[in-house]
């Protein structure tokens, strides 16, 4: 269980780089900050799946199903996310868009059946009033109070990021076990990169004419955030969760806001350290009944 978590908060050190990347790339569209994301990350996996030998052909059609769903699902989440960021601020997008517990819970109970223990809950709720306290200290909800249609339109993509994601960590948990993490990593970030691929070329966004540092980031944003934050991530849906999983995924919001402060001078306030102690108390008391059982 310890190497378990210390995988996962691993992961969410390296995601928690990824708005950083993302506002660094700011001549670049959304959507195309996505694309490369995935392609990059998808091409290296490529090679290294070739060079392990994996086979793909043993994946039953349901598992691979679900992992090229699940990569639809990830590409819409990066669209919406990332999009985001473009119209509010680094800590307001990454509260909202890290809300997973409460859509993987209502997912979990409602499609899977699957029993919430107290412990999941009482944490659920912690990290949702986590997540408002540090959006209440956040500028960007004081103008969506204000009705400021511009941060208005940023929370509601990230708002969409989260049920896209949601989704994507529930097809993860079911798929990843019976499959190996580099054989279900391979296939659900390729369908992913295809998907964003076809949709840009179906938008006419332009894959070149870009600054040199922003080419720079995406790669980065490929390596660091993707290949090891989310690869360490879908490695602990073997053993944990889905609900655990996207809780603990809520300290990507304490550590975009750090990194926020300290790249962008985006200010910390009161209520956001007080809404980041609320959300690592969600985290300890979640993992208590995180990891999976097995039945049968």
């Amino acid at each position: 269980m310890v190497r378990t978590i210390a995988i996962l908060f691993v992961g969410i050190v390296s995601i928690s780089f990824a708005a950083i990347f993302i506002r660094f790339c700011d001549d670049v569209p959304a959507i195309m900050i996505a694309t490369y994301r995935m392609c990059v990350a998808s091409v290296i996996l490529l090679v290294f799946s070739g060079i392990r030998g994996v086979s793909f052909k043993a994946v039953c059609r349901r598992d691979l199903q679900l992992s090229l769903a699940g990569g639809v699902f990830l590409g819409l989440h990066f669209i919406f996310w990332t999009t985001s960021l473009k119209y509010t601020s680094v800590a307001s997008s990454v509260v909202i868009v890290t809300t997973n517990p409460i859509f993987v819970g209502i997912f979990s109970w409602f499609f899977l059946k699957e029993k919430q223990h107290a412990e999941i809950i009482v944490g659920t709720i912690l990290c949702l009033l986590g997540s408002i306290v540090i959006a209440a200290g956040d500028s960007g909800l004081h103008a969506l109070i204000l009705l400021d249609k511009r941060a208005l339109t940023g929370d509601l993509l990230a708002l969409m990021g989260a049920m896209m994601g949601s989704a994507y960590l529930l097809t993860g948990s079911r798929v990843r076990e019976r499959l190996d993490i580099l054989t279900y990593i391979t296939i659900v970030f390729t369908a992913s990169a295809l998907f964003l691929l076809a949709t840009s070329l179906v938008m006419g966004v332009s894959f070149t004419g870009y600054r040199s540092s922003s080419y720079m980031y995406m790669i980065l944003l490929a390596v660091i955030p993707q290949l090891v934050g989310h690869t360490s991530i879908n490695w602990a849906l073997e053993h944990l969760r889905a609900g655990m999983i996207a809780i603990s995924i809520l300290g990507e919001a304490i550590g975009a806001t750090i990194l926020a402060y300290l790249f962008f001078s985006e200010t910390v306030s009161t209520f956001q350290i007080a809404g980041m102690v609320l959300i690592f108390t969600a985290i300890i008391i979640a993992s208590r009944k995180g990891k999976k059982t097995y039945e049968g």
